[in-house]
């Protein structure tokens, strides 16, 4: 018994490692065996991917320019009148003066280019004046209504190389003062009920009558060229202008625009009897009527006497 008991513990150890190997050496049963990998194409070395070439940006010569010549000077007008005072006397019958000038910096070439044009305005003190307006009235004519200007140039003359419609555009114009559409005339403060149409109507009423009495003129070829910059005009004042302060204004334009303007003054004073009538009037009213009527009775009983002495 003790032999037997030896002989299957060896047996049972023999077979317990015959199952050990078995086990290593083959899957277990019901498993399946993974699949063959497919056979992977041969692989290439990969070459290297030149970089792209830029090519070098080209140089841009630097931009020449022409060496600038000095700019020129702008254009500038000065201009003086033949007398700057004129004596008003008793024999006083109107005069003319003489308003010349020259361009400065003038680049026309000659007189006859026409590159510049020069309006002359001479504008006389500004007075008061109440302007009138006279209506048929059953047959008759009588003043129906009037307005009165606290200031209007009491004379007003303009001379120019050409047509101010073709010198320069009427906003010149008028912010100038330039042409008798655009003579300063103040209203007085009655006058603010006005319209639009009456104020011209009574501006152009103003203007008629004062041009038709010589006090108002226009010459539209009056300025002539006499070289490359010099320029004369000649201008008439009547008998009946009012002494004072004239103010003479130029003004230089070149393709419609103003380039310069220059202004002088012109006097008409009176002399003699005339300035000392006129003084003691003003300085001493009372005196003056009382003066005027003595000398109007004087002269009165002086033409009795005569017209008596001769009857008798």
């Amino acid at each position: 018994m003790g032999v037997r008991a030896g002989h299957s513990g060896t047996i049972a150890a023999l077979a317990a490692g015959l199952l050990t190997a078995c086990a290593l050496l083959w899957p277990a049963v019901g498993q399946t065996p993974p699949p063959p990998l497919p056979p992977q194409p041969p692989t290439v070395p990969l070459q290297p991917v030149p970089a792209p070439q830029i090519a070098p940006p080209t140089p841009v010569a630097p931009e020449v320019r022409a060496p600038e010549g000095p700019s020129l000077p702008r254009e500038a007008v000065h201009a003086d009148v033949s007398t700057r005072r004129i004596a008003v006397t008793s024999t006083f019958s109107g005069t003319g003066i003489i308003v010349f000038g020259a361009v400065d910096n003038s680049r026309q070439a000659s007189a006859e280019s026409g590159l510049y044009d020069v309006v002359i305005v001479i504008s006389g003190a500004p007075s008061r004046l109440v302007a009138r307006k006279k209506s048929n009235v059953g047959g008759l004519w009588i003043n129906t209504s009037s307005t009165t200007f606290t200031s209007v140039p009491s004379y007003y003359a303009i001379s120019s190389t050409r047509p101010l419609d073709e010198v320069a555009s009427d906003d010149v114009l008028k912010s100038s003062g330039i042409g008798f559409d655009f003579v300063p005339m103040t209203f007085h403060r009655s006058a603010r009920n006005l319209t639009a149409d009456e104020i011209r109507e009574w501006r152009d009423a103003v203007v008629r009558l004062k041009r038709r009495d010589r006090l108002y003129q226009q010459d539209e070829y009056g300025v002539a060229f006499v070289g490359r910059s010099l320029f004369r005009s000649a201008f008439d004042m009547p008998a009946t202008v009012t002494v004072g302060a004239f103010e003479t204004r130029v003004y230089l334009f070149r393709d419609g625009e103003l380039l310069s303007t220059y202004t002088t003054k012109l006097d008409l004073e009176r002399e003699g009897l005339e300035h000392f009538v006129h003084r003691f009037a003003f300085d001493h009213p009372f005196f003056y009527g009382v003066l005027t009527v003595l000398i109007a009775v004087g002269a009165g009983m002086l033409a009795s006497y005569v017209f008596n002495r001769n009857k008798a």
